[in-house]
């Protein structure tokens, strides 16, 4: 049993996108998308770290607490209130690097935006034919009542996708990895 997904449904604009709608983002989502160009900075920048898919987590925090002490509006108390407000905008920007960078589809999405490359708008027919025998697959384990089977067999593929998305590769092969872990 499928349902559509809500208003406030984060999948709402990938279930637009594969019927054909378009979905205006938030302005939240366009602010955040388009805060390291109005600094002239990248998440990567921010954080002091090269723009690759493979980051280590210990290092991305450490820089991230790194940046945080450093730009810390506190610490700009007593300058002037353009420095104020660079010191809060910069925060801001550090935060949304640190929970862009730390999820890998996340990552790779704003990597391949940073590349030119946005995502594909329809799915090669190669994956949505693959697509669909993975789910009659998935249906077929479901309706023998083996649910938790389809589930772990759903969360493997997904792992295997994840992984695959810390790898350097190049841009093209990544977003068909994105669309494939997108649908």
């Amino acid at each position: 049993l499928h349902s559509f997904p809500t208003r406030r449904s984060s999948d709402l604009e990938r279930f637009a996108d594969a019927v054909g709608f378009c979905v205006r983002q938030s302005q939240r989502q366009e602010e955040l998308r388009l805060r390291h160009l109005v600094h002239g900075v990248t998440y990567f920048e921010a954080l002091g770290l090269e723009p690759t898919l493979a980051l280590d987590d210990a290092q991305l925090k450490k820089r991230f607490y790194e940046a945080t002490r450093r730009w810390h509006p506190d610490r700009f108390s007593r300058a002037s209130q353009d420095e104020q407000q660079k010191a809060l905008d910069m925060t801001a920007l550090i935060n949304d690097a640190y929970r862009s960078l730390r999820d890998p589809v996340t990552r790779a999405e704003y990597y391949l935006e940073l590349q030119g490359i946005g995502p594909s708008k329809t799915p090669s027919p190669e994956l949505l034919e693959e697509m669909f025998e993975l789910n009659m697959e998935l249906d077929e384990l479901r309706e023998r009542g083996e649910h938790e089977a389809a589930n772990q067999r759903y969360l493997a593929m997904q792992a295997e996708v994840d992984a695959q998305l810390t790898v350097p590769m190049e841009p093209l092969r990544l977003r068909d990895l994105l669309d494939r872990r997108r649908y």
